[in-house]
Formats: structure tokens, sequence, C-alpha cells
């Protein structure tokens, strides 16, 4: 299927039509291993007018960054064009070898990846390396190369510029980091930008931050942009055209609000109405409601930590309260930085505080105490990244046995054994995943075993750290009716920590809202989210894409 981004004009019309900047007919794509090849795109076609941007979007898997590198000449050393033509801006490159590609780069091609960590030198100051991308392009010495570097972090956003330029990447937070991928993409001033999932692990404002400035330089530099990203919303936000993929097929592809408002092909409906700002509504007849007491109390919690510069004291938390009522779930948001991970950890007995009073199902917690949980049968913490939660080494089943040899539950290997499968079966998971080790499993594989790792304690309570951050729509939709089932099941209360304010507002009875540590406002979230108080609130709700729905 050919998307046109450009309608064809009216025989009277004298205006010239658009010009073309990428052409992709009947693109098929493989990658080798061995003696093998796998097919993971098939037939992809796509014409994309200067000046547009196109959305491609489908779960992972379904070939949407292949795609992108496709374009981009950055296919890995196994991946292989099988068939098809790819031009840009009229420049055939489909059988570019990797010295070919090298005057597109950063010349005509900007790209801007998904992981910033893992894209910066870790050991070179981001000022350099923006001033390296700018030799790269343009005929400079090397301190204009800096003068030129700092003024591009000036455009993207940064502030103190000059400042930030001296740090390194793991003194910035992830919004500025990825500032500074836009940065290094467009120092050779492109004509089109690829970006692959440049808002996916970040929270609500600094990701309009981001899309916003995206949009204001495709307007001052005539830019067209090719967008990867599993977040409808923002496809249906910022998009011009959209192309939906599955399994590296294309099922549906044109005009993207004519696509939200009619969509065709089964699958595509499937992937709205697992999008939470498209189905706002879709779990609200599972909602709580009234609960009972509470077994969650935080009042006048208050942490510090040392400054980085050795030189004070930094308040991570200051006079938190909050209330979490059995059988809810209560949500805890706010930006990157606000303590919800901090408040976390301490309801969880893995940290200590300085002040206030915190009691879990009827137990106080002392403010000073060894960091580990000292109640793991009663609650668990299930965190953001469920690979980094597990031994790489160990199987998932002997992960699973762990927790009931520590709290000498199911002496023998046999009721052990016995136990790890009721949990995978509870969990959605097949019982030969309990033999596989973590990096053999998908995302959505490894989040289900993180759960299942904290639920065969049976605890009362879960909390849970981003837990579906990493996910696409549909394997997040997938860990949610798992949520709600679970809590059904045996009866569970969920501390549910999210940036995802979407999501919060589609699954949650109640909400805290965290900023700099300090509560801006708590409730039901239906009074939160229609009659927010704080401004600070406000300004969250309005940066989730398709708030004003």
């Amino acid at each position: 299927m050919t998307i046109a981004i450009a309608s064809p004009a009216a025989a009277d019309d004298i205006a010239p039509a658009p010009e073309t900047a990428v052409r992709v007919d009947g693109l098929d794509v493989s990658y080798v291993r061995g003696r093998w090849a796998t097919r993971v795109v098939s037939g992809f076609s796509l014409e994309l007018a200067a000046g547009e941007t196109v959305a491609i979007v489908g779960e992972s898997g379904s070939g949407k960054t292949t795609v992108a590198a496709a374009i981009s000449g950055l296919l890995p050393a196994n991946g292989l064009i099988d068939t098809g033509s790819i031009e840009i801006f009229g420049q055939g490159v489909s059988g570019y070898d990797a010295r070919a590609w090298r005057p597109l780069r950063g010349a005509v091609i900007g790209y801007v990846p998904q992981d910033p960590l893992s894209s910066l030198d870790p050991l070179q100051r981001v000022g350099d390396q923006v001033a390296d991308a700018v030799r790269q392009h343009r005929a400079v010495t090397t301190p204009e190369a800096h003068e030129i570097a700092v003024d591009l972090l000036t455009r993207v956003g940064i502030r103190e510029p000059a400042e930030r330029a001296r740090a390194f990447p793991h003194q910035l937070s992830g919004g500025q980091l990825q500032r500074i991928l836009i940065a290094i993409a467009i120092a050779g001033e492109p004509r089109l930008l690829i970006a692959d999932e440049p808002t996916s692990a970040l929270d609500v404002t600094v990701q309009r931050t981001i899309l916003d400035l995206i949009d204001e330089l495709k307007r001052d530099l005539g830019l067209s942009v090719v967008l990867i990203t599993h977040d409808l919303a923002i496809a249906e936000e910022r998009s011009d055209r959209l192309v939906v993929l599955r399994s590296g097929e294309i099922r549906e592809a044109g005009p993207t609000a004519e696509i939200i408002a009619r969509p065709v092909d089964d699958y595509t409906v499937r992937l709205f109405a697992d999008a939470p700002a498209l189905s706002p509504d879709k779990f609200a007849g599972r909602k709580a409601g009234a609960g009972g007491a509470p077994v969650i109390e935080v009042a006048g919690l208050t942490k510090t930590f040392r400054s980085l510069a050795g030189d004070g004291q930094v308040a991570a938390l200051a006079d938190v309260s909050l209330s979490v009522t059995e059988g809810t779930i209560h949500a805890l948001v706010g930006e990157s930085g606000s303590g919800k991970t901090t408040a976390a950890r301490i309801i969880a007995g893995l940290a200590d505080f300085d002040a206030g009073a915190v009691s879990v199902l009827g137990r106080h917690l002392p403010p000073r105490h060894a960091a580990t949980n000292p109640d793991a049968t009663r609650l668990q913490l299930i965190y953001q990244n469920a690979l980094a939660a597990f031994d790489p080494r160990w199987s998932i089943e002997a992960s699973l046995e762990e927790p009931l040899r520590i709290n000498g539950i199911e002496s023998s290997r046999v009721a052990r054994r016995a136990a790890v499968r009721e949990i995978l079966a509870d969990v959605g998971l097949p019982a030969d995943a309990g033999r596989r080790r973590p990096s053999e499993l998908s995302g959505g594989q490894r989040q289900r075993a993180a759960i299942a790792r904290a639920l065969i304690l049976r605890p009362r309570v879960l909390i849970l750290d981003e837990p579906t951050s990493a996910l696409d729509v549909s394997v997040q939709s997938q860990i949610v009716d798992l949520l709600f089932a679970l809590r059904e099941q045996h009866g569970l209360t969920y501390l549910f920590i999210s940036h995802d304010l979407s999501l919060v507002r589609q699954i949650a009875d109640d909400v805290t809202v965290l900023e700099k540590g300090k509560v801006m406002e708590s409730g039901a979230v239906e009074h939160v989210f229609e009659n927010p108080q704080a401004a600070y609130t406000v300004r969250l709700i309005e940066s989730i894409p398709g708030g004003a729905r």
C-alpha cells in the first residue's frame, strides 16, 4: 500500500506540487542469522512530501524501527534489503554502502534514536559531542564549532547552554539528553528528520516540550519528519499521515484524522481500543469505587539526600501525606524527580526517612531501619525495569522459588515448583516460561514474570513503579487486564506509579500529584482530572496528548 502524502493538484491549480522527501516502493527487509534469513518487513511503500510528518505505529516487533533504519541507511550488518527501492529527495539510495551514505547522514537526514544513554559517549562532554557533529558537516574551526554547539543547545531549549555543554551525559536528565540528541541530529542542517520513539521514557510535560521542539524545528527549517511511536495519541496529535504496521506489513494508511475517526482494519480498531488516551472509559466499569479501610497511611513524610556537590541537603520529599484504601488503585504521579519512586521505596521498607509516619497494613515503619522489606509476605514492590529485577544467570523458575526459600515457605522443592507453576498460570505465562532466562522472554512476558515473582508470596498490597512504561499499547493493555483480574482474584490493593496520565485517568480510583517532593493535590481521579486545583496539575493534564478529549 502506498501512502500519498500530497493530494494531486487540480488541473487549474497553478501551485507547484510539493517536493517528495521520501519515496519507498515495495520494500522487503530480512535479517540473516547463520544460514537463515527472516523477513521482517514486506511490501512497505511510502510517499512523504517535503514539510509533512508521517507517523509509523504498531506493536513491538511490527517493523517500525527496521523501516526507519532502512530509510536512513542504518540497518545492522545482518539486515538486508531484499527487494524494493528507497529515494531520498529524488536520490536512489537502496544499494548504497556505508561510504555512499556518509554524505547524506547529518547533512540531508537527521536521526534521533530512542535511547540517549546508549547513543551518547559517557566519557565525552555533551558539548564536545555536538561540536563533533558540527565539524563533520560544516567547514569551521574547533572554537567556532563549540560556539555553534552552544547555539544549538540554546535552540533546542537547554537552559544555561554554555554550562550544560560542559556536562557529561550522566549529569543530565532524560529530557535534556533527548534535546542533546536532537541538537546533534540538526547540526548538519538536514532536510529530513527521523525520530525513533523520541519521547517513550519521558514524563508528559517533558514529552510535550520535546514534541513542540520538533514541530518548531519543522516550521523553522522546513523539515520533513518520520515519527516512529507506539503512542497513538502522539501520532494523532502530531502527524499529517499515519501508517499502521503489523508483522512488517502495512495494515492501514492514510490521513491521520480519517484513520483515527474511521479505522477500517480490525487490527487498527483493536490498537486504538488499547490506547488509553483514545479509550479513556475502557476500564470504567472495573474501578473499585468506594473502598474499605486504609492499608497504607503516610503522614508528614520527609526525606532528604546530600546534594551531589556535597555542600548541603536536597529535599526529595517534604511533608508528604497520603492514604491508600483497601481494594483500590491509588496512582502517584508527577514529573521525573518529583519523589514518586523515593516514596514507593520508603513505603516498601527499602529506604529510611527523616520524619513523619508510615503505616502499612497497621504496621508502623521506624524512620531508621535496615533497607529490607520488613513484611514481604504482605507487600511487594514491582520495579520499572523487569529485566533488571532478575538475575540474568537464573531461570525464571529459580528466581520465583527464591522468595519462597528466603521466607521459609514451601520447604520442599516439589512444593516450590508447584507454587511456581500455579503463579505462572495466574499471570498468563506458559509453564515452559519457567525454564527460560529473562533475556529469552519478550518485554510483556518479563513484566508478567516480575508480577509473578511479587505475587508468589501472596501479598495484599503491590506497589507498581512504572510497570508499563516500556511496553506498547497492546501489551500494556494486556498487563492492565491482568492487574484487574489479579485484584479481583486475590483481593489486592495497588499503589500505581506512572508518568502516563492517560493510563492513570483510565484505571485509577484515586490520585496523588507530587511536584518536587510536595503534594500538590490528592483525591478521586475524576475530580482531579476534571477540576484540578493546583496550577501544576493543570499543566500536567494539559500536557497529555489528546488531553482535551
